[in-house]
């Protein structure tokens, strides 16, 4: 079964919160702070494997989560790290942020790897605190969190070129007779029910790889047959080979433009590509009539094929590699024009405020904004040097002026997650 479209969660996973300690040893009766640092959260990575073909395991396994960092102890020791977790995509898979769509990588060749929930960093313990003007700091820093997030994995196929065209003009067959890829042909509508993909090798021992797309039909873009589903596979292919049959039975003219509208249609530029005009089943009755008519209509050169007689095969293996040769790749969206495979960063080309102030009621003011919360997250809030340090943050950042301008009196409480203090001038 393919399964070309996943929805996933990946977690990553928080770093352990650093240690307060004292070294007590009856030979150091000073001691001295020995708090080790946490260790660093698991990071989630995808890596794209060509052993993987599919997004089959992606069905039901729904999450991907990795482990925390454990905490630091005494005597300066660290807390372990959490390994990090490598899944495996087929090679092809195109990775998106749910929320907005944002591209985050496109995985299109062997062993590409791209990190898409960063680790939390574990928090320093109280030794690393120690200075000249505090010689027992009775503070640590709790481990920052990891990250969450939904992504959406699509296999978008990685062929050189691809065979479209309405249903029974014969692409399964021409597929079968270059590559030997067998795949299952009948005298019925849609006989192929998943893209499939063979390699051409031709005579000179230049290769490539071919697609053969389920049949579209008009309102494909829309979702009726099967193209809303394999038109993204198309996407990769750099060269598209459009066959109309030349059996009488339809109008090749009419298939020809609908096939076209509905590549227009889908977006992404898709009728742009370089198209060769493949008119089959070329040993039917009046075929070579139909052809010039045909060629007359569309304004276009064609090769006329018969899966029966093997006529103009060769020929049109070679020119679809020609034009491959000539034809740049493609890209599938813009962030890869400004440099290639990323990691999404939300707060990426925007300037980002420290705190937002909010009053959802009278004599209540609660303080958000992610640069404050990861502070508030890695300070450890357990012991009065934290919480002062905490405050001291508050002021350097300017809350309390900012509540002075919004009008704060004393006596009201700030909330900031789950810590509240009374706000005094």
């Amino acid at each position: 079964m393919l399964i070309d479209r996943a929805v996933v969660e990946v977690r990553s996973g928080k770093g352990g919160n650093g240690a307060i300690s004292f070294l007590q040893e009856r030979c150091m009766p000073k001691g001295g702070p020995d708090g080790g640092n946490g260790g660093k959260g698991g990071s989630v990575y995808l890596v794209a494997k060509r052993n993987v073909n599919t997004l089959l395991a992606f069905r039901h396994s729904k999450v991907i989560e990795a482990k925390d960092g454990e905490k630091g102890d005494k005597k300066l020791r660290y807390g372990r790290a959490a390994d990090d977790v490598f899944v495996e995509v087929p090679v092809g898979t195109v990775v998106t942020l749910e929320s907005d769509g944002s591209f985050i990588a496109d995985l299109k060749h062997e062993d590409d790897m791209v990190r898409v929930a960063k680790g939390g960093r574990g928090g320093r313990g109280n030794a690393a605190f120690k200075s000249s003007r505090n010689r027992i700091p009775r503070v640590a820093e709790n481990g920052l969190p990891g990250e969450r997030k939904r992504i959406i994995l699509e296999l978008k196929l990685v062929a050189d070129a691809g065979i479209i065209g309405l249903p029974s003009v014969g692409k399964s067959t021409l597929l079968n007779i270059v590559t030997r890829a067998n795949v299952e042909t009948a005298d019925y509508p849609f006989t192929t029910v998943v893209p499939n993909l063979g390699v051409v090798t031709l005579k000179d021992g230049n290769q490539f790889v071919l697609a053969d797309m389920p049949g579209l039909i008009e309102g494909a873009h829309e979702g009726r047959g099967l193209g809303i589903t394999f038109l993204r596979h198309i996407e990769r292919c750099r060269v598209l080979l459009h066959v109309v049959s030349m059996d009488g039975e339809r109008d090749p003219y009419e298939d020809y433009v609908a096939i076209n509208e509905e590549l227009k249609l889908y977006g992404n530029d898709l009728e742009k590509r370089p198209q060769i005009v493949v008119c089959s089943k070329m040993d039917s009755d009046n075929a070579e009539e139909l052809k010039a008519e045909f060629e007359k209509k569309a304004k276009v050169k064609t090769i006329g094929i018969s899966a029966l007689t093997d006529q103009g095969v060769e020929l049109l293996m070679k020119k679809t590699y020609e034009l491959i040769q000539k034809t740049p790749e493609f890209k599938l969206f813009k962030e890869e024009e400004e440099g290639g495979m990323r990691v999404y960063d939300a707060h990426k080309d925007k300037k980002e405020e420290i705190f937002v102030v909010s009053k959802p009621s009278d004599h209540l003011w609660v303080i958000d904004g992610d640069r404050l919360m990861r502070t508030y997250a890695i300070i450890n809030l357990s012991t009065d040097e934290g919480v002062a340090k905490f405050l001291a943050y508050l002021d350097k950042i300017g809350l309390e002026d900012e509540l002075r301008k919004r009008g704060a009196e004393t006596g009201d409480t700030v909330r900031i997650a789950d810590f509240e203090f009374e706000y005094s001038e």
